[in-house]
């Protein structure tokens, strides 16, 4: 057949419609259907529609676009009252700390603080909400920044609400004078809020879990920078929310609204190091009735020296402790981490001193009487010498010893420490130019850990015991690495003494994770020029000592379940003895510190797999621990 009669056959088959593509080869036919779609975009009737979504689209667009920056804008406006807010509470305490003090800052000031920020947010709430928000937000991939706006812009909203208000309403009301003679706290004021402090509590737990909720990672990291940061500043607001609550819930009847308390204060001296912080030395007696503070009693460490504790703290307690008798021997006393074992020693050989049954017991050492002295300002000695936020640290830890070598004049040296800064700090709680700035050092003290609370009433311990400031060894299978050192030759050298710490995991082997935990211990104590009572050896250790050497129990408390595969010091092969306390394994070693000399303790451990990173016991000394955890990932192999 000729290939003119082909192309006739070709064109008798082509369907009706197909002229212009009639001569389009074969390899090509699939052109023909754009070419049909573009003959019909030509139909007004079809572009007219199309043309309606894309500027629909547009529109949407620009109105995100110009919504967003408006919104963006209103958040930072609520961020920078927000910053005023907190200048303002804040204001006492970075003040010079002087005897009459700056006044406290006006209420109506925080309330328009408060009420910028709140309305800020609010505009930036109603801004990324509507018609082009929402699908924008929905759309797949493309959607993520979207979705975060929104739901930071809803969260500050909530935030500003429904948390921050009755937060303030209780520094009003703790700023608030007594019913009659304005020097006790307003304890039925107090139980007033604390139904408003409970909801805050509950929507700051909502908010932070919503924002934790919103894209971790998406095509624009401005977006994420932003919901990194709000949740950064929900991990600050939130606790404070969940504290607040809880004061208000344990502080009426601590402080007396239902009858007296006594409690037993005790200040530790984190210069001869012990497991709760420091040596106890110096105490009092506290009273409290209707929100009104007393001391009825101060005393030192020899007056309980003889003093003898009932108590029972299990065998594992004994078995670890038992050598040093704790319940026997007041400087012993609080050797394990655990706070409230050292209270109930406490609480039991002061009722066997005394007779006296006290209802709890605080611990505080010279670091947080440094930061409470800085809201109340300074202490007056009989001498007429002060004590101020500056000086109490070395006044009482390193000065003192030189100031004072004869021993009965330095124990009565640290009495009218102990006494004048209990009073200043009493007179500042009743003063309400002075209050705000006092509650929120006292919080920041509790929150590191430099004040301790235990209270012998069952209900309120048990709130205790579940927060910071409770001084528990903490529960559960979560990983731990917890360095603890006591102090072994009874010297006043960890004044010197610096702590670092490494936990790192590393590989899985037979569902077990390989830990390695490294701590290195500094002594910085001079070669020469202490005064003989801080450098004395107490331990008459059989070998040879220099003046500034000194000796640790290093204890390192491990997560649930971990066991040791082996030890070095300083690179050689050590041998740790093993003990347990509240399910936590306790591996400890005996470690002499010469002076300048720096020791490194590497621990190779099996623990449980977990995703988290270890949570970092920090024993409060002079100097801060220096710790890392790494992050620790699921095992895989």
């Amino acid at each position: 057949m000729s290939e003119t009669r082909r192309g006739a056959s070709r064109v008798q088959e082509s369907p009706p419609g197909a002229e212009r593509a009639r001569w389009i080869p074969r390899r090509c036919t699939d052109w023909v259907l754009p070419a049909v779609i573009v003959r019909r975009l030509r139909d007004r009737r079809v572009r007219m529609p199309l043309y309606a979504v894309a500027g629909l689209v547009l529109a949407g667009a620009a109105w995100i676009a110009v919504t967003g920056v408006l919104a963006r804008n209103e958040l930072l406006a609520a961020q920078r009252s927000l910053e005023t807010l907190r200048q303002h509470l804040a204001q006492p305490a970075a003040a010079p700390a002087t005897a009459a003090g700056p006044p406290a800052a006006p209420a109506a000031t925080v309330r328009n603080a408060v009420r910028d920020a709140t309305g800020h947010a609010a505009r930036a709430h109603r801004l990324t909400t509507g018609p082009a928000w929402f699908p924008a937000a929905h759309l797949p991939v493309l959607g993520g920044p979207f979705r975060t706006v929104r739901g930071i812009a809803k969260a500050s909203d909530r935030l500003t609400h429904d948390v921050l208000p009755p937060l303030v309403r209780t520094v009003e009301e703790l700023d608030s004078t007594g019913a009659d003679d304005g020097r006790h706290l307003d304890l039925s004021a107090l139980r007033r809020v604390a139904p408003l402090l409970e909801q805050a509590s509950r929507s700051a737990s909502r908010v932070r879990a919503d924002v934790d909720g919103l894209p971790h990672g998406t095509w624009l990291p401005a977006t994420d920078r932003a919901r990194t940061e709000l949740a950064r500043r929900l991990d600050r607001i939130t606790p404070l929310a969940h504290d607040a609550a809880a004061a208000a819930r344990l502080m009426p009847s601590m402080l007396g609204a239902d009858g007296p308390r006594r409690y037993l204060a005790v200040f530790e001296n984190t210069a001869e190091a012990r497991g709760t912080g420091g040596l106890p030395g110096a105490f009092a007696v506290l009273r409290a009735e209707r929100g009104r503070l007393s001391f009825e009693h101060f005393g030192n460490d020899t007056e309980l020296s003889e003093a003898h504790a009932d108590v029972d703290l299990g065998a594992e307690f004994n078995g670890l402790y038992g050598p040093a008798a704790p319940t026997r021997t007041w400087v012993n006393s609080n050797m394990s981490p655990h706070f409230p074992y050292a209270a109930r020693i406490w609480a039991a050989a002061w009722q066997r001193h005394s007779g006296q049954r006290v209802d709890g017991a605080f611990g505080l050492d010279p670091g947080a009487v440094s930061g409470l002295l800085a809201a109340s300002g300074p202490a007056r000695l009989p001498d007429g010498s002060a004590v101020t936020a500056h000086n109490v640290v070395d006044l009482s830890e390193r000065t003192s010893y030189a100031l004072h070598p004869e021993f009965k004049r330095r124990k009565a040296y640290f009495l009218d420490v102990a006494r004048a800064v209990a009073i200043r700090l009493l007179g500042a709680s009743t003063d309400p130019t002075r209050r705000t700035a006092l509650f929120s050092a006292l919080h920041r003290q509790l929150g590191e850990g430099r004040i301790k609370v235990w209270s012998g009433h069952t209900a309120e311990q048990r709130e205790l015991v579940a927060r910071s400031f409770g001084g528990a060894l903490p529960g559960g299978s979560a990983p731990l690495a917890g360095l603890v050192v006591n102090n072994a030759a009874g010297t006043k050298l960890d004044y010197y003494l610096d702590r670092r710490l490494t936990w790192a995991p590393g590989r899985c082997v037979d569902g077990r994770r390989e830990v390695t935990v490294t701590v290195r211990l500094a002594n910085r104590a001079p070669a020469s020029g202490l005064p003989p009572y801080v450098v004395q050896r107490l331990d008459d250790p059989p070998y040879d000592t220099r003046p500034g050497d000194n000796r640790l129990l290093v204890s390192y408390y491990a997560s649930a379940g971990a066991t040791l595969s082996g030890a070095t010091l300083d690179g050689r092969s050590a041998q740790l003895s093993h003990g347990a306390e509240l399910g936590h394994p306790v591996f400890t070693l005996d470690v002499e510190l010469p002076a300048g000399a720096a020791r490194t303790l590497v621990l190779h451990l099996l623990e449980r797999p977990a995703d988290q990173s270890a949570f970092v016991l920090r024993q409060p000394l002079v100097h801060p621990l220096r710790a890392r955890a790494l992050p620790s990932g699921p095992c895989t192999g």
